[in-house]
């Protein structure tokens, strides 16, 4: 007579051990519509999270390859500003100088600096010389550039040197040396920044590390916080305390870095 009440027990055992819980039926509500705000395509969840993590890869790589484009615009202002006194020391005039050290920049930065040129009369460093009056106008377009905004006070340089005249090959020496020495500084700030920027982002990923932990140790963190509203509100206001400081961590650097 035992035997039917131990075999239901159990069958009742096995159907709850078998059901999911709460915070596994949150917790996939929750991906799955975070999912689906995201995106509106098809697939799983978890196929959709990777889709989103791939975006966000991608877009902190675009971050890096701009990044890494400013500086060399940044090193590509100098080195025009060097070969322009160079040239004009050696006794050629303007217009042929600033042909001369454009072409001497790497091919990429060149192209653009030539397409600017073009597009102001049509006629690029091959062609017809610009009149001193329209290049100021094509070093100004050039300086919009993430990068290249040393090329303003080479055309404001360029402006009062067509104007007025003057020795303007010390001018523009004069101007490269300060570049190099803003550039010099920047450096300077970024090395000592690396350290402040790394201690940001190990105390931002030390949250995960936690709920690894806890969830070796047997805790159970993401019951927690995806099945019971106190876990939501420790979730929300953690994950909002982590994004404030990253946020406020990356404008004390800029903040840093802009102040030369």
């Amino acid at each position: 007579m035992t035997v039917v009440p131990a075999a239901l027990c159990a069958a009742v055992a096995m159907w709850f051990l078998l059901l999911p819980s709460r915070s596994a039926l949150r917790l996939r509500r929750v991906l799955g519509s975070g999912v689906r705000g995201a995106a509106a395509g098809g697939g799983s969840p978890l196929e959709q999270a990777e889709q989103f993590v791939r975006r966000a890869a991608l877009a902190a790589t675009s971050w890096r390859a701009g990044r890494r484009l400013e500086s060399r615009w940044r090193m590509a202002v100098i080195a025009l500003c060097d070969g322009v006194g160079a040239e004009l020391a050696a006794g050629r005039a303007q217009e042929p100088a600033l042909a001369e050290a454009i072409a001497a920049l790497e091919p990429e930065l060149a192209t653009v600096l030539r397409a600017e040129w073009a597009g102001s009369t049509g006629a690029g460093p091959a062609g017809v010389p610009l009149a001193g009056s329209e290049i100021p106008e094509m070093l100004e377009r050039a300086a919009r550039r993430p990068g290249a905004q040393g090329l303003r006070p080479l055309a404001a340089c360029w402006r009062i040197g067509a104007e007025r005249g003057g020795t303007f090959a010390s001018v523009v020496d004069g101007l490269a040396t300060a570049l190099r020495d803003e550039e010099a500084h920047r450096e300077e700030i970024t090395a000592q920044l690396a350290g402040p920027r790394a201690t940001a982002r190990l105390l931002a990923g030390l949250p995960v590390l936690g709920l690894a932990m806890g969830a070796a140790l047997g805790a159970h963190p993401l019951s927690f916080l995806f099945g019971t509203l106190p876990g939501l509100a420790c979730l929300i206001l953690g994950g909002g305390l982590d994004a404030l400081g990253l946020w406020w961590t990356r404008r004390l650097v800029a903040t840093a870095e802009a102040a030369r």
